[in-house]
């Protein structure tokens, strides 16, 4: 066989044969996902193409091409993320850089595409928004680094243009003389406990709705995140936190433990009247009557609907995460924390995140010192 087979991963092979054509001999790669012997499989049928001369040469490949065959196989994305990539994919990317060919792509036609996106790349020839045009960039830098990995570019041409400068989005949580009118409000409403449960925690919209009831402690007042509910085009998905550090067991103050109590009992008068039985460790906490999960988009928008009909800060459901952080710093809790409660990846994200929030304490830091220089 005029060609090789080498492992690049745990079930990835990168494929080289041969291919002779004009008196010139190419080398040609393809990446195979699965095992050794569908490398080998993959191989034989790739040089047996060679032979009829239907192989196609990978400088003639363009980048549409090549960016449809990658998320196709990105199967290390989670769905949410690749339903997104595939949107930029196919409304800023495609159109303005798909017909030109991946190995003739240049940091000139990047910069082109940038100003293109900025100028007018929006709905009906509208300026596309700096954030969304940086999202674009790195979906693209994300896909040609995996072209150079497999060698079908010789360099990222990404890297060399930056992409455009995006104002840090300013993040709205609950002051302190909110939160209990919001939570007045509030009561006796489905999303009581599930609002309640959230600025307790901190948790993530996903991660609260996963949560089953083998996953709480009443009686030690503890709560363990072990997974996520994921919302795609695709329908509905339990899948696992993003990173190491999202799976975690958070303490609960009084009135959360008190509010999953209250929950636990409607839950069971309510499965009993409808014949379910008892709830069982692997029940949702929170369901619909069907015991279903509850729709992450769904939950937003009756959370928003409430919002509006009551008059209440417009502050969203993910906006109660960032209240909790807001309520820890403010009582003096240290960022590493902070940043295991949240389920961050490291304590550097949640600096990032809640620079600002740091700020207002380290200035507080820095009158009790100069308080101390002065035997205050």
């Amino acid at each position: 066989m005029r060609g090789s087979v080498t492992k690049r991963g745990a079930n990835s092979w990168r494929v080289k044969f041969d291919v002779t054509g004009n008196g010139k001999r190419k080398t040609h790669y393809q990446t195979v996902k699965g095992s050794r012997r569908d490398a080998e499989r993959e191989l034989a049928r790739l040089i047996a193409a060679a032979d009829t001369g239907s192989v196609v040469d990978p400088s003639r490949t363009t980048l549409a091409d090549y960016l449809q065959g990658w998320l196709d196989d990105a199967h290390n994305l989670a769905g949410k993320t690749k339903e997104r990539y595939g949107q930029l994919i196919r409304h800023q990317v495609i159109p303005h850089l798909g017909t030109l060919q991946l190995q003739r792509l240049r940091p000139i036609d990047i910069d082109r595409w940038h100003s293109t996106l900025l100028r007018a790349g929006g709905c009906n020839g509208e300026p596309l928004a700096a954030r969304t045009v940086r999202d674009a960039h790195r979906v693209l830098h994300t896909a040609l680094e995996h072209a150079v990995e497999v060698e079908l570019v010789a360099r990222n041409v990404a890297y060399a243009i930056s992409p455009p400068k995006v104002e840090a989005k300013e993040i709205t949580a609950l002051k302190a003389n909110q939160i209990a009118p919001l939570f007045a409000a509030l009561a006796g409403h489905w999303l009581e406990p599930i609002a309640v449960l959230a600025f307790a925690t901190g948790a993530r919209r996903g991660e609260i709705l996963a949560l089953q009831w083998g996953d709480v402690d009443l009686d030690a007042g503890t709560m363990s995140i072990k997974r996520s509910l994921e919302q795609t085009a695709a329908g509905l998905k339990f899948k696992p936190p993003k990173t190491r550090r999202g799976v975690r067991t958070i303490s609960l103050p009084a009135g959360a433990v008190e509010t999953l109590r209250g929950q636990r009992k409607r839950q069971l008068e309510r499965r009993l009247l409808l014949g379910q039985g008892k709830p069982t460790p692997e029940t949702l906490v929170f369901s619909t009557l069907d015991g279903d999960p509850i729709a992450p988009n769904g939950l937003s928008r009756d959370w928003c609907m409430f919002i509006r009909a009551h008059k209440l800060p417009k502050v969203s459901f993910h906006g109660l995460r960032h209240s909790h952080v807001s309520a820890l710093v403010a009582s003096k809790i240290d960022p590493l924390t902070i940043s295991r409660r949240i389920g961050h990846a490291n304590v550097s994200t949640t600096m990032n995140v809640y620079s600002h929030m740091f700020k207002e304490t380290d200035t507080t830091a820095a009158e009790a010192i100069e308080a101390a220089f002065k035997g205050g």
